[in-house]
């Protein structure tokens, strides 16, 4: 058939399309374009096509992809070339011509699937000719693409910026860490559709729903099964240090072929990041969301326990979850037609175990907006979500005799600082307008109200409110303490002790120092003091201290936090009151300047 055509070459072009496409990045050599926007071809003919005109009229393109390709589900489809292109259905037209060339424009639908596709030709029904291979992505650039944004800076930074901010620390001492989400590395995208392939539903990888979903699903398994366990001795650590990841595409590249440097799960970042990776070279936007003081494992519940012994030590872990110090989070931009309006725009994603062996669907894509309404009823993983930056903690004493007592603290507000990577700028931009409304406000107590409300006819909560421990005879403290402490450096703590009553009282104080890591697991006990002390009536008194490193049994793990716990006792009454602060570990930067 090709020789009857007389068809001498096919030059896809690759690096004027994907100059267009967005994807020269990716590849000058290999054609890389994104759907709903025309690409071209030029087929060069081994005579004048006058020849070839009666033959040229009966000519159609075929593109296929998949295992087996079908017109059904829209994994295949035929069109002729013509002078009326179809922007809703594969097209082409002639865009320009001489005696022995063609160029053609090629249509993709903005609802096509993705993939990698070949393209044919094929004359009156007879064998097709394969002209070549190109790869079809998501396109933020096209209106009618699920996954289009409107702000170019935007599109810039979510889906063609490369190097990256992460945020890590505490509420009151934001980190950042630069990564390289490198989605336009040689084998990013090769590697990105891959894992995708594991999907058999092919012909559902033209709504960038499922696909997030399915990524998310998958990266969250190959996480659990591959990233080992933070070593626990000096000398361990420090291999793990060399080994650390500053990029997602060497963790993604060990994830799915076994080669290269594990990874340790110190560094909790690296599954929204890898998971922003391959959403970003998919062209979906997206972007890494950090949140501080993030309430995790509450089932939805609203109440977190946490439970410190009489030394104010973190005892155990409670049965409704724990506040973590910082939790990294995967944000995608799509619209969402089938779920109510005004869903649209950002989604979380939110991986959880599968059930049954379901891996492909064990994760769900929760629209932002619905966690800041407090949508229960539009998916289950609304509630952890909404708990997650809304829930309230109680600190309980484990007392000697096996008793619990609940202390008088300070409420944790959890759901702190939420945070990303600015667009255009390293600056960190605070998003936890986009979660919740302001603390205090009448929309955020109505949300509270009708959440509280419904989880409580549905019976999922047995109490929502912490209980009041309103005395008589009351005692107040609280803790002032630097936001970071340079690594081997010395630090200043104020423990305030207030005696509002008319009585002197007798107090028993206790301070703690623990290595905590991200998650609110302790990984050492470092340093703790008791104390006795007299408090005159109506009077404050602070108590101020210099800690140094040195006076740690040991030194805190790599990525670890300092808690700094108080415990103060009523002796008469066994009122306890309980202050806590997360304080970074602040290590040295290099810097190296260049001689002129």
């Amino acid at each position: 058939m090709g020789q009857a055509l007389g068809i001498k070459s096919c030059d896809f072009q690759a690096a004027r399309n994907n100059e267009e496409h967005h994807t020269k990045d990716i590849s000058s050599r290999r054609l890389i374009v994104r759907r709903g926007q025309p690409f071209s071809i030029r087929l060069h003919f081994r005579a004048p096509v006058h020849r070839f005109l009666p033959t040229l009229k009966k000519v159609v393109l075929i593109t296929q992809t998949g295992e087996q390709p079908s017109k059904a589900n829209g994994t295949q489809a035929t069109f002729p070339i013509s002078s009326l292109g179809d922007q809703k259905w594969w097209s082409a037209m002639v865009e320009e011509r001489d005696t022995q060339s063609w160029t053609i424009s090629v249509t993709t639908p903005s609802d096509a699937v993705i993939g990698h596709y070949s393209l044919l030709l094929q004359v009156s029904g007879r064998k097709p000719r394969l002209l070549g291979q190109f790869t079809l992505l998501f396109n933020p650039w096209v209106r009618g693409d699920a996954v289009f944004l409107e702000n170019e800076a935007q599109r810039r930074e979510y889906v063609l910026n490369q190097n990256g901010l992460i945020y890590l620390g505490t509420a009151d001492c934001i980190q950042e860490e630069c990564w390289d989400f490198g989605q336009f590395e040689d084998d990013a995208m090769d590697l990105s559709l891959g894992l995708l392939s594991i999907d058999k539903q092919v012909e559902e990888w033209s709504n960038p729903v499922h696909v997030a979903r399915v990524l998310g699903a998958l990266l969250h398994a190959f996480k659990e099964k591959n990233v080992l366990p933070t070593p626990q001795i000096q000398a361990a650590q420090e291999g793990s240090l060399q080994n650390k990841h500053r990029g997602s595409v060497p963790i993604l590249r060990q994830w799915l072929t076994g080669r290269g440097r594990p990874v340790y799960d110190d560094q909790a970042w690296v599954s929204a990041a890898v998971a922003c990776t391959v959403l970003r070279c998919l062209g979906i936007p997206a972007r890494v969301v950090t949140t501080f003081a993030s309430a995790q494992g509450t089932g939805g519940g609203l109440l977190v326990d946490e439970y410190y012994s009489e030394e104010g030590l973190q005892n155990g872990e409670g049965q409704r979850g724990r506040i973590w110090i910082f939790q990294t989070s995967t944000e995608c931009w799509m619209t969402r037609p089938a779920l109510p309006q005004g869903y649209d725009g950002w989604q979380i994603l939110y991986p959880r175990a599968p059930i049954g062996g379901g891996v492909l669907k064990a994760c769900d894509l929760v629209p932002v907006r619905a966690v800041k309404e407090g949508t229960l009823g539009l998916t289950p993983a609304v509630a952890d979500l909404f708990a997650a930056v809304n829930a309230s903690c109680m600190v309980w004493k484990c007392c000697e005799d096996g008793t619990l007592e609940l202390t008088n603290s300070n409420t944790k507000y959890v759901g702190n600082n939420i945070s990303t990577k600015g667009v255009g700028s390293d600056r960190c931009e605070d998003i936890t307008q986009n979660y919740k409304y302001p603390e205090g406000s009448p929309q955020e107590k109505e949300v509270l109200e009708r959440v509280q409300k419904e989880r409580l006819e549905h019976e999922e909560d047995s109490e929502i409110h912490p209980p009041s421990l309103e005395t008589a005879d009351p005692l107040y403290l609280f803790l002032e303490t630097p936001g970071s402490l340079p690594l081997g450096g010395d630090m200043q703590l104020s423990v305030i002790l207030v005696n509002p009553s008319d009585q002197e009282k007798e107090v028993q104080l206790a301070i703690g120092v623990q290595a905590m890591y991200y998650n609110n697991i302790v990984a050492a006990q470092l340093w703790k003091k008791q104390m006795s002390l007299t408090l005159s009536a109506n009077l404050v008194r602070r108590i101020t201290t210099s800690l140094s490193s040195f006076d740690f049994e040991r030194s805190p793990p790599e990525n670890s936090f300092l808690r700094l716990t108080v415990m103060a006792t009523h002796s008469t009454s066994s009122l306890s009151c309980f202050a806590q602060e997360d304080i970074a570990i602040c290590r040295p930067c290099l810097v190296i300047k260049m001689q002129p």
